[in-house]
C-alpha cells in the first residue's frame, strides 16, 4: 500500500480520502476545517498539520479544492519542491481547462508527473467509491494515477493530454444544466395537461425523452427512484456547484469560440435561481421557479 497525501476533506474530499484510507492506504490528509478533519481521522486517515506536511514523503497527492485559484496555490506553496519529486500528483477539483494546463506544464518543469481527474457522481458516489474519473495526462501518468482511482471509482477514463480531464467534466455538466431545466419544464407542462406525473415518467423513460435527468434523477417528488426532490431539495448536486461548472464552461467556450447558446441559457437561468438564495439546494429544485 502507498503513502498518499490527501487535501481538501470537504463534501467529497472527505468520502475520497477515506475510501483510500479503507483500502489500506496509509493517508495523511489535510483541511482548513478542524471538523472535515476530525472526520477523515475517525475514517482511518493521519491528520496532516499542513498541505505540506501532508505531501511529505508521500507516493501521490490528491488534492480536492474548491477552485484553479486554491489549486494553483496549494501545488506553488506546498507541493512543487517539498513534496518528492516522484510523487505523482492527482488534481480531483474542477477547475478552468487553462490552469488545469498551466499546473501540470509547471509540475512537469519540475520533474513531477501530474494528471488532472475531476469527478462526476457527487457526494453519495464519493462516499460509496463508485464516483467516474475525466482523466488528462499523458498515458504514464494515467497508468499511475489509475491504480488509486479505481480505488474511489467505479469508472476511470482517459479522456488525452493535460487538460482534458476538466474539458470533458465541463462539457458534461453542461448537457446535465441544460438537460435538467428541459426535464423540469416538461414535467410542468405535462402536469398542467392534466397528465399524471407518474405516467408522463413510466412513458418517457423508455421513449426518446430518456435522459439521466428524468430516469435517474427525477426532479418531480415521489417519481422514479429516490432523488433530492423527495427530501425537499437537499443533498445531491448544490446548485452553487452546477452554477460554478457552467461558468467554466462558457469561460472555455469563448475562449475558443465556441457558440453554446443552450449553455449560456442555463447558466443565466442558475444564476437567477441561486441569486434568489437557493445555492444550497440541488440543481434540481429549478423546477420550483418555471
Amino acid at each position: 500500500m502507498a503513502r498518499i497525501g490527501f487535501v481538501g476533506l470537504g463534501n467529497m474530499g472527505g468520502g475520497m480520502a477515506a475510501n483510500l484510507a479503507k483500502a489500506g492506504h496509509d493517508v495523511h490528509a489535510f483541511d482548513l476545517s478542524a471538523d472535515a478533519l476530525e472526520r477523515a481521522v475517525a475514517a482511518g486517515c493521519r491528520a496532516a498539520g499542513s498541505a505540506a506536511a501532508a505531501g511529505e514523503g508521500a507516493e501521490a497527492i490528491v488534492t480536492m479544492l474548491p477552485a484553479g485559484k486554491h489549486v494553483a496555490q496549494v501545488y506553488h506553496d506546498s507541493v512543487f519542491g517539498q513534496a518528492p519529486a516522484s510523487a505523482l500528483l492527482i488534481d480531483c477539483s474542477t477547475i478552468d481547462v487553462a490552469t488545469a494546463k498551466q499546473v501540470a506544464a509547471e509540475a512537469a518543469a519540475r520533474g513531477y508527473a501530474a494528471v488532472d481527474a475531476p469527478v462526476s457522481g457527487g457526494i453519495a458516489a464519493a462516499n460509496a467509491g463508485t464516483l467516474t474519473f475525466m482523466v488528462g495526462g499523458s498515458d504514464e501518468a494515467f497508468g499511475r494515477a489509475k491504480v488509486f482511482l479505481d480505488t474511489m471509482g467505479k469508472a476511470v477514463i482517459h479522456a488525452g493530454a493535460s487538460g482534458a480531464g476538466q474539458a470533458a467534466k465541463i462539457c458534461n455538466n453542461m448537457v446535465l444544466g441544460a438537460e435538467m431545466i428541459a426535464t423540469c419544464e416538461a414535467f410542468l407542462l405535462a402536469d398542467k395537461l392534466g397528465l399524471d406525473p407518474q405516467k408522463f415518467f413510466d412513458i418517457a423513460s423508455v421513449s426518446s425523452g430518456q435522459s439521466w435527468s428524468l430516469t435517474s434523477y427525477a426532479p418531480w417528488p415521489g417519481v422514479g427512484p429516490e432523488t433530492p426532490a423527495d427530501r425537499d431539495y437537499q443533498g445531491g448536486f448544490a446548485t452553487a456547484l452546477m452554477l460554478k461548472d457552467l461558468r467554466l464552461a462558457m469561460e472555455a467556450a469563448s475562449s475558443v469560440g465556441a457558440d453554446t447558446p443552450m449553455g449560456a441559457k442555463a447558466k443565466e437561468l442558475y444564476e437567477a435561481f441561486d441569486q434568489e438564495g437557493n445555492g444550497g439546494l440541488d440543481f434540481s429544485a429549478i423546477i420550483r421557479t418555471l
